[in-house]
């Protein structure tokens, strides 16, 4: 991990920049948690294990705790910190004997149906805020026609209140679109945030979290994850989705999610839309965080492939589009701080996100904590910029 470290006076921030790698590999380590002990503060690394980590000068002491599933976690503190040090994560894999477990005789479903018993012990039962950054990059066919940044608030019920967060959109970082395929021009998608909180396994109780009937399910590995240990299952609900749970071994909380459902040889899992829309793969990632004895999102993707028919009887494909849209948490407001924290929902889920821009503040971004642009999203930041200059010039 490539650390430097520097003062901004001015705003009495310390920010540290770093490379995750695997000890062992060198590669880079993805999406790992980097956060400070003890609060709600952190961020994320990108796909290349970079990242930037902006913390209140009054917390530098406060250890900065780096920790990723099947990794053995590092805490640091910011004075610590060698400029350009690099420090690697050690994986390690735990074998069942090698763990105490309580419930040594539970089978993988049985286990999965304790965590889902267990949710009111794991998630909040009171209302709460996030804040977080939401990326969206949008593909047809082989060309990246979008890429949208933005900052924004999330104002929710308890856990098990089967509604969408209300929004507050903070600020618009990058917001690049280019020439779409004309189908889009009738059939207008929604705001990326609303296509994001409308899918929580959690919240609206559905999934693979609830052991419907079809699923199969076994118990893979036991991984260490930030001072404790989760089962690795990994589920089947043939022919079509695929799952894979991480449930913390002594409170049994869903710790992540992976979900994939793909279509098969054109058997489709759901039915084709009236404008011609064919879902042919859905993936769905949430990972979560535990703050103050309860678990709350850290991180969500949702990555899925549609095929765009001209009809809904059309044999015709007109493109296949790739939406692929995230959203990075960076900090967790409880109940007890809801009183002294500025909240105003603003978000018109009628209204895409580009709609609701404003004049980009960079005074705003310079201690945000966001993942920073990996090199292929810089090329492809790259590539929109000169595409929506040339569209601009083109409808002169």
């Amino acid at each position: 991990m490539l650390f430097s470290l520097k003062l901004i006076a001015q705003n009495e921030y310390i920010t540290l920049t770093g490379e995750v790698t695997d000890n062992e590999t060198g590669e880079a380590l993805p999406f790992v948690s980097i956060y400070l002990e003890g609060t709600s503060i952190g961020t994320t690394s990108n796909t290349d294990g970079i990242f930037e980590f902006h913390i209140p000068e009054k917390l530098r002491n406060s250890k900065v705790i780096i920790s990723m599933i099947g990794y053995i976690s590092v805490a640091i503190q910011p004075s610590n910190f060698n400029s350009y040090q690099t420090i690697r994560l050690k994986e390690n894999m735990l074998t069942l004997s090698e763990v105490i477990i309580t419930d040594e005789q539970l089978s993988a479903k049985q286990i999965i149906k304790k965590a889902y018993e267990s949710l009111d012990d794991n998630y909040p039962l009171e209302p709460y805020l996030l804040e977080g950054f939401v990326r969206d990059l949008q593909k047809e066919d082989s060309t990246y026609i979008e890429l949208l940044e933005c900052a924004a608030k999330f104002s929710y019920e308890r856990y098990d209140v089967k509604h969408e967060p209300r929004v507050e959109l903070q600020a618009v970082r990058r917001n690049y679109i280019t020439n779409k395929h004309p189908w889009n021009e009738e059939w207008e998608r929604k705001n990326s945030i609303v296509d994001l909180i409308e899918d929580d396994f959690i919240r609206f109780n559905y999934g693979p979290i609830k052991v419907g009937r079809g699923w199969k399910y076994e118990i893979e590995s036991i991984l260490p994850f930030d001072k404790r240990q989760v089962y690795k299952i990994v589920g089947v609900d043939n022919p079509y989705s695929q799952a894979t749970l991480y449930i913390d071994v002594d409170s049994y909380a869903f710790v992540r999610i992976e979900y994939n459902r793909a279509a098969k040889k054109r058997s489709y899992y759901k039915r084709r839309l009236s404008n011609g829309q064919q879902e042919i793969a859905y993936n769905l990632t949430l990972e979560y965080q535990e703050y103050k004895g309860k678990w709350y999102l850290k991180y969500q993707k949702e990555e899925d492939t549609w095929a765009i028919f001209k009809g809904l009887e059309s044999n015709k494909l007109l493109f296949t589009k790739y939406p692929k849209k995230e959203l990075f948490i960076n900090r967790i407001i409880t109940q007890e701080e809801i009183g002294y924290y500025d909240f105003q929902a603003n978000l018109d889920i009628n209204r895409s996100i580009e709609n609701h821009s404003e004049q980009y503040n960079p005074d705003f971004w310079k201690n945000y904590n966001a993942p920073i642009l990996t090199k292929k999203l810089s090329i492809i930041e790259q590539y929109l910029k000169q595409a929506q200059i040339n569209v601009k010039s083109d409808n002169k």
